[in-house]
């Protein structure tokens, strides 16, 4: 199956700490190989105990307001499970307490082609650590999903869709309170399963473009995507980097010249002023995934870490109001 790789025309990622896609395959070779992932990656598809259709938050509308008002959104990820679920939510409450406009919610997924060693090894330890499947992520976000105001965006990728049919993961996410869908592993051409299945269930789903995308496709793509329009800052993985690169700029111009929609710039952004770059390059949108990943999986203690990645998160909100 063609992937949101197939946009890419190189893997050139200037962190240096960052591993080639062949020394990730190794990993997740390992990973296949342990003796738990036969069960934990099988997910479950009993279904919710209510079907009952949630009222979410329109991202389009949202994205729209905070457009009109001049405001940049601030976009934070987390992966479920990572240290546990009990931790995530509480993550969640207190992105949503910040200020953060729209959540991105990972599944940890064995196979995470778009994701760098930081959100691979949070996949990891939800994965063969908590046992965590896609019900018990959609039963969290369920629990959690009344008390925010900010939207949820479930990043999922394709396999466990299509092991329990989109029509029926669409129906369960929204169900649960999420409002819209990304999935980083389908080209464009291979969304309208998918598509069709969100919008019948009302989600919406947001597509990425790359920074080797040619600009009629990503003309496509942006009148395609719902929601926002999602810009992968590199040719590579997601993962913290010290600076952006300056031909972000460009891609955010020839976005706007081809959409009137946000966009919203992810993959690399770790700290503050590398937020306020993209801003003042014109990007409606923030999205900051791995270092706060990593402030939240990888402290000593759950406690810990929600204490490290609300300082993270405030410096991060703080930024994209300046």
């Amino acid at each position: 199956m063609l992937s949101l790789l197939s946009e890419l025309s190189t893997c050139s990622c200037s962190e240096h700490s960052t591993p080639s896609f062949n020394q990730q395959g190794a990993s997740r070779r390992a990973l296949r190989r342990h003796p738990l992932t036969r069960t934990v990656i099988q997910y479950c598809t009993v279904p919710l105990a209510s079907s009952t259709m949630a009222e979410t938050v329109s991202i389009s509308k949202h994205m729209q307001t905070l457009k009109e008002q001049k405001k940049t959104a601030f976009i934070p990820f987390l992966m479920s499970g990572d240290p546990d679920l009990a931790t995530t939510a509480k993550a969640i409450q207190t992105l949503d307490k910040l200020g953060a406009d729209v959540i991105e919610l990972g599944v940890p997924y064995s196979d995470p082609l778009a994701d760098g060693p930081t959100i691979q090894a949070a996949a990891t330890r939800a994965l063969l650590e908590q046992h965590v499947t896609l019900d018990q992520v959609l039963s969290m976000v369920k629990e959690v999903s009344p008390h925010i105001s900010a939207p949820i965006i479930l990043f999922i990728y394709f396999n466990p869709i299509k092991a329990r049919t989109p029509v029926k993961l669409c129906q369960q996410a929204k169900a649960a309170g999420v409002s819209g869908v990304l999935v980083p592993d389908i080209p464009l051409e291979e969304t309208g399963e998918i598509r069709d299945a969100a919008t019948e269930a009302g989600l919406e789903l947001i597509l990425l473009t790359t920074p080797t995308t040619p600009r009629d496709r990503m003309q496509a793509i942006a009148k395609a995507s719902q929601g926002f329009v999602y810009l992968v800052s590199v040719t590579g993985v997601t993962g913290s980097r010290v600076s952006m690169e300056s031909r972000v700029e460009g891609l955010i111009s020839m976005l706007h010249e081809v959409t009137d929609k946000s966009v919203a710039v992810g993959f690399g952004i770790s700290a503050p002023d590398a937020a306020q770059q993209v801003m003042s390059w014109g990007a409606e949108g923030v999205i900051v995934g791995s270092a706060l990943v990593k402030a939240l999986g990888e402290a000593p203690t759950p406690e810990a870490g929600l204490q490290a990645m609300k300082a993270l998160a405030q410096q991060l909100r703080d930024a994209t109001r300046s």
